[in-house]
């Protein structure tokens, strides 16, 4: 079912100006200095579906993370109105594999969501997620676009961001899962999870504007506690990003675990971009989250769960 965020608001009670915000989504920001337990990520090739199943799978199963009553939000690329074949959504596929996945693990509501730079509801449908999610129970994909929808919370110990606005959704959410598409950006080099989590917030032109964009991203994702990251890196964005049209190629991967710093990582080894290859600490916002101590992009001290399907 695909309902507008109106129609959602006027079947849910608990998204008040006044709600309190739940603390277990959020962390302070950590010093680089302190020490992080190994990575473990699976990257699986293949078929979009069964690499999502299986990737999943490899890292514990979606159990693990969704239990049952939980409310989930799923966080894709769905800003632009483009068709799939343009790249620079997540592919529908992907959402509607991973939100049956939640349902099937036992969550009570699954929202999918994103604040698009584009004409709302022509994203919703072009971007074909609200059409490959239809059908599936206590299912919502919408699009989010009025301020008041959302809400201003501190970023402790934050040296770019003091405060910021996110999605009111997300914060009273019990699990959110990160679904970006790969693909490169001309102000970032590349856009993954932790860049696509700026679909989450209000003031976008602030950090491109008014602070270190690379910086504030890193601080932004170590405030915001996601859950699980699964990467759309079925095919790739090359160059034009992030809108398009570009070269796009096709590494056919699914990438998934809970260090977001390294599958960032990871799928920026998947693709040539701009034409070359780059190492994942040359991304300037993926160097920013180690240094945070939000995961590592060594890809050495990762472990790299391989499987084709």
């Amino acid at each position: 079912m695909n309902i507008t965020r109106r129609d959602f608001l006027g079947k849910t009670a608990v998204f008040t100006a006044a709600a309190t915000l739940p603390p277990a989504l959020f962390h302070p920001l950590k010093s680089f200095a302190e020490p992080q337990p190994k990575a473990t990520i699976a990257a699986v090739t293949g078929s979009r579906v069964d690499a999502v199943k299986k990737a999943v799978s490899m890292i514990g199963g979606m159990e693990l993370f969704v239990k049952k009553g939980s409310r989930v939000c799923l966080k894709p690329n769905m800003s632009f109105p483009h068709e799939p074949d343009r790249a620079t959504n997540t592919h529908p596929e992907v959402v509607a594999t991973v939100a049956r996945l939640c349902i099937d693990a036992g969550a009570a509501e699954v929202i999918i969501i994103d604040y698009p730079f584009n004409p709302p509801e022509k994203c919703l449908k072009l971007s074909g997620i609200a059409d490959a999610c239809k059908g599936i129970k206590n299912t919502h994909a919408f699009v989010i676009y009025n301020e008041n929808l959302f809400q201003s919370i501190p970023i402790i110990n934050g040296k770019e961001l003091k405060e910021v606005q996110l999605i009111k959704d997300v914060l009273h959410s019990d699990v959110i899962i990160s679904l970006p598409t790969a693909k490169s950006h001309s102000t970032t080099g590349v856009s993954l999870g932790m860049k696509g989590l700026m679909g989450l917030i209000w003031d976008r032109r602030y950090f491109h504007a008014s602070v270190d964009i690379n910086k504030a991203i890193a601080e932004l994702a170590a405030t915001v506690k996601v859950n699980l990251v699964i990467l759309d890196a079925s095919r790739a964005l090359l160059n034009a990003g992030p809108s398009g049209p570009g070269l796009i190629d096709f590494p056919k991967t699914i990438v998934a675990g809970t260090d977001q710093v390294a599958v960032d990582a990871y799928g920026v080894t998947l693709a040539k971009w701009y034409g070359q290859g780059f190492a994942p600490a040359q991304v300037k916002h993926i160097a920013a989250a180690q240094q945070l101590g939000l995961g590592t992009c060594n890809l050495d001290e990762v472990t790299v769960l391989k499987a084709q399907v």
